[in-house]
């Protein structure tokens, strides 16, 4: 290799976010308006550049708490986008994450600051440079990973209804599923936990709550198990 430290170009890497959460009924992102120019006043995915003392997960961490007010957000690294004109400022690499949320947790002071709102994943607006191509991969990504790892249940409460977790796969899915076949591929999976509580919003007599078992989803996990919806 070629010592040339001091002669090669010098490239800024920053790290955009897509954060998705879900209301109960609809899949949702969080998008920030954004303060500065170029694009100023435009919807913009929340992002940041990378410190020298940084790694990439770190700066995506620092980046998702300021917004959230969350630490140990669930997050995956998407793709590396590196169009040469994709920032008309300078050149500028973006290195794409996803994160998955429970809305409820989220800070509405630190959401607040920098001007951030929830938008149905159907209905949001125009997004700034490339940042649309990054949703629709994000929003991909998820399908597949949602479709064959336990990820979905990090956007639910804690405790949750059998209906609110169908729809939450339905959200995702962008699809209707069958409510007998989904609980009985549910039951089949055995990773939930059925309680004695019920959510007594829903109807007269309530829905049975629900936890999800990570401990037993592990285990059968070395045991062979494949997660599959």
């Amino acid at each position: 290799m070629l010592n040339s430290y001091n002669t090669d170009d010098k490239i800024l890497l920053a790290v955009d976010c897509i954060i998705f959460g879900f209301d109960q009924e609809q899949l949702k992102i969080l998008l920030i308006k954004r303060n500065f120019e170029p694009e100023m006043g435009k919807w913009s995915l929340i992002g940041g550049f990378l410190k020298k003392s940084e790694t990439l997960d770190d700066a995506a961490n620092r980046i998702l708490f300021a917004l959230t007010g969350i630490s140990n957000i669930y997050m995956e690294q998407l793709y590396t986008f590196s169009e040469i004109d994709r920032d008309p400022q300078e050149r500028t690499l973006s290195s794409a994450y996803y994160a998955l949320i429970n809305i409820e947790d989220s800070d509405e002071d630190s959401s607040a600051m920098y001007t951030a709102k929830w938008f149905n994943i159907n209905e949001a607006p125009r997004l700034i440079f490339d940042h649309q191509l990054m949703v629709d991969r994000a929003i991909k990504r998820l399908r597949r990973r949602a479709s064959s790892k336990p990820i979905g249940f990090e956007l639910l409460p804690e405790k949750f209804t059998m209906l609110q977790l169908q729809q939450l796969y339905e959200a995702i899915l962008n699809q209707k599923l069958d409510k007998r076949n989904f609980i009985n591929k549910i039951n089949s999976l055995d990773i939930l936990v059925k309680l004695e509580e019920k959510d007594m919003t829903s109807s007269r007599k309530g829905s049975f709550l629900y936890q999800f078992d990570k401990e037993k989803y592990d285990q059968n996990v070395e045991e062979g198990f494949i997660f599959k919806i």
